[in-house]
């Protein structure tokens, strides 16, 4: 078998098939979550609440503590997000539009990063779990996130920066623990978080000019 395959489904061979289906199905929604979120469509809280809660169990399962509180996390806000987005003025108008972050929202995210660092360190030591370098990674990668997912919430276009740096080193980490289909996921999420990007910038940029005249 060529070893791009060997290495991607090669740990796939002694996992549970349970597991396996479970990995799929939430690859499947984790993508249709993405590419809701890239149109600015509400379902991206929906399918992405499937996802993250069949991931939750998932790294539950295999005791990878940082990505679990990653995903429950995503749970949560997915909640969030779903009820924000939602919100109209006047039973027409949606309340929240894309926009930039302001300076204060920037510190509020800086601060919920170094948070998020802290409450998943304390997590791992909480659990008794050994802390190795990937795991130091895996924190990092929860702080970004978990920055990221409140961005989007709130429709600030700077959620999908820090997606792109969190995907981008996400990549090789899930493909390193033998998690291939999500190691897949997190590389189509990278492309389209760049497209995300684009667009909502287009249509924040649309937007501006629009009230300018």
């Amino acid at each position: 078998m060529n070893p791009i395959f060997d290495f991607f489904l090669g740990p796939y061979e002694d996992r549970e098939l349970s597991l396996i289906i479970l990995e799929a199905t939430a690859f499947l929604f984790g993508i249709a979550s993405v590419v809701y979120a890239k149109r600015e469509d509400i379902m991206v809280y929906p399918t992405g609440l499937v996802a993250t809660a069949i991931t939750t169990y998932i790294f539950f399962v295999d005791r990878l503590l940082g990505d679990m509180m990653m995903n429950f996390y995503f749970s949560i806000m997915s909640i969030y997000g779903w009820w924000n987005w939602a919100r109209r003025k006047n039973n027409r108008e949606f309340v929240v539009k894309i926009s930039r972050t302001s300076t204060k929202e920037k510190w509020v995210g800086f601060g919920l990063f170094l948070l998020t660092l802290l409450v998943t360190f304390g997590v791992y030591k909480a659990f008794g779990a050994e802390i190795k370098v990937t795991n130091y990674v895996d924190i990092l990668t929860s702080g970004i996130f978990f920055t990221g997912m409140w961005y989007m919430a709130n429709k600030k276009l700077e959620n999908w920066t820090l997606w792109i740096i969190g995907d981008i080193i996400t990549v090789p980490l899930y493909a390193y623990r033998g998690w291939g289909m999500f190691s897949l996921q997190y590389l189509i999420f990278t492309v389209l978080a760049i497209q995300g990007y684009l667009a909502w910038k287009k249509d924040l940029d649309k937007t501006l000019q629009t009230s300018l005249k």
